[in-house]
């Protein structure tokens, strides 16, 4: 256990240097000295061997040209060294292959940076190492240790040294999140730095320090400028750590969720009409959210927790007989989630139907257990949910945040049953990967069709037969089924 408090600025930390990256570190820093530039490693590696966090980052800034020093590195390291140079942004890249590991060390330039307004690409310096710790976006992010194995003033080696000019220690030890400069200026300039300042706060369960999380209402509008791919790798981030509703009240807190994600922001509030009150549904999603977190690191399972209420505030209704409803929440949402995917970038592949499908269903289980649990509801279920069955019984129960204790037990006994019934009929015949025995194709084959609604009607009205248990699950089956439908339909087969 690394006690904080036995550092501070100028602190010899070459002991904590991880094992497996200190023979590197050290040759860097030999390399460094036969060129005669400073070097250190900074930012989220030196902030994670202090938390004792695993880091796979290692960032090197030379006080000079850090494409040079990579270069030299390379030639250094042999046959084991990958060099990849990037000019236009100055920086370099060298991939050490050792002992079957691959390590990775991205150099750059010590630099100095200004912006404009309306965009933040800076305009970009050669600067000090002062200079370049300051322009960090945290004082956490903004320690350094020095690489170089020369003599300083007294004699003793470079090698290890702490740089900490902006007190990053202590607000570790604190469990805060601060700028080291002014906040106001550090976010206008980049407001991809608002997003990871409610990141790590959620990452690391800090708090955001008083005038950083004033910045943060003051500042929001400039997120704007942040593109949508930048914006949802930082939320994606927040997704996946230990307790995302941490960082989701931090965007609500700070007005960034309205801008972001309005279909989110949408759910909060608690409305009474005649005494009768609805739950608040953002933070109900949130603690769907935090359930779900403690059951898989599934990011898109995730996002079916994040989204699985979403179409809640479009279906909302006051019905004086029985209060507030929800009702088709589900499908009403399910058919949001391709907006929302597209709009913040995310993927539109499968795993944006997998949401749908889990959002789409997530009442279903829910409505079994609150009934008798029968086969035939349970092969439905089966059915439709395929191969995702897992996942949304997962969804379904982390679902279940009543406050009444009885209530709550209840629905995850049941839910058991659910499960239990599912293991029975998978035992009988795999209807995760059902597919309807007869095709639309045959279906035109066999009665000379053109692609028409008929031919839906007959595939769906087999596929309602063998779901209702009217027909065995088989093609001969099926088909003798279909000619009896098609004949009602007026329909005979081609000869």
């Amino acid at each position: 256990m690394i006690r904080l408090s036995d550092y501070t600025d100028g602190s010899d930390c070459s002991a904590l240097l991880r094992k497996e990256h200190a023979p590197l570190l050290s040759t860097i820093g030999h390399v460094a000295d036969a060129m005669g530039v400073d070097c250190y490693v900074v930012g989220g590696y030196v902030r994670d061997i202090f938390l004792e966090r695993p880091s796979k980052d290692i960032d090197v800034v030379v006080v000079g040209s850090g494409i040079e020093v990579a270069k030299a590195l390379k030639l250094r390291l042999g046959r084991g060294a990958v060099l990849s140079v990037f000019k236009n942004f100055g920086t370099a890249q060298v991939k050490w292959h050792h002992d079957g590991e691959e390590t990775e060390v991205e150099f750059v330039g010590a630099r100095r940076e200004s912006y404009s307004h309306d965009s933040r690409k800076p305009i970009v310096e050669d600067g000090t190492l002062e200079d370049d710790i300051s322009r960090r976006d945290f004082t956490i992010n903004a320690m350094a240790v020095s690489l170089n194995h020369t003599a300083d003033a007294s004699g003793s080696t470079r090698y290890g040294r702490l740089v900490d000019m902006y007190q990053g220690l202590y607000d570790l030890e604190d469990g805060i999140i601060a700028t080291p400069l002014d906040p106001d200026i550090t976010f206008s300039d980049d407001p991809l730095r608002m997003m990871r300042c409610v990141r790590f706060a959620t990452q690391l369960n800090f708090q955001i320090e008083e005038e950083t999380s004033e910045a943060l209402k003051r500042m929001a509008e400039r997120i704007k400028i942040i593109s949508g791919e930048r914006i949802i790798d930082e939320l994606n981030k927040i997704i996946l750590a230990p307790a995302p509703s941490i960082g989701f009240v931090l965007l609500e807190q700070c007005g960034l969720l309205d801008i972001i994600f309005p279909e989110l922001a949408a759910m909060r509030g608690i409305e009474t009409r005649n005494g009768r009150a609805h739950k608040d549904n953002f933070y109900h999603t949130l603690e769907v959210l935090d359930n779900i977190a403690r059951t898989t690191s599934s990011l898109y399972l995730r996002w079916a927790a994040l989204l699985h209420d979403i179409g809640k505030p479009r279906s909302k209704r006051w019905e004086p007989t029985v209060g507030w409803t929800f009702h088709n929440h589900n499908n009403i949402g399910a058919k949001m989630v391709q907006g929302i995917f597209r709009r913040m970038k995310l993927p539109m592949d499968e795993r944006m139907h997998y949401v749908e499908k889990l959002v789409a269903l997530h009442m279903r289980p829910i409505a079994i257990a609150d009934e008798e649990v029968t086969d035939h509801a349970v092969r439905r279920l089966l059915f439709e949910a395929g191969e995702d069955i897992d996942d949304l019984m997962l969804l379904c129960e982390a679902d279940v945040t009543s406050k009444n204790r009885e209530k709550k037990a209840r629905f995850l006994e049941n839910f058991q049953l659910v499960r239990e019934k599912i293991r029975d009929l998978e035992a009988r015949d795999n209807y995760r990967t059902w597919q309807n025995p007869i095709s639309g194709e045959e279906i035109m084959q066999t009665f000379g069709l053109a692609p028409s609604r008929s031919v839906g009607e007959l595939k769906q009205a087999v596929k309602d037969a063998i779901w209702e248990s009217q027909i065995p699950n088989d093609h001969d089956a099926a088909f003798r089924f279909m000619l009896e439908k098609a004949a009602e339909m007026g329909l005979t087969p081609v000869k």
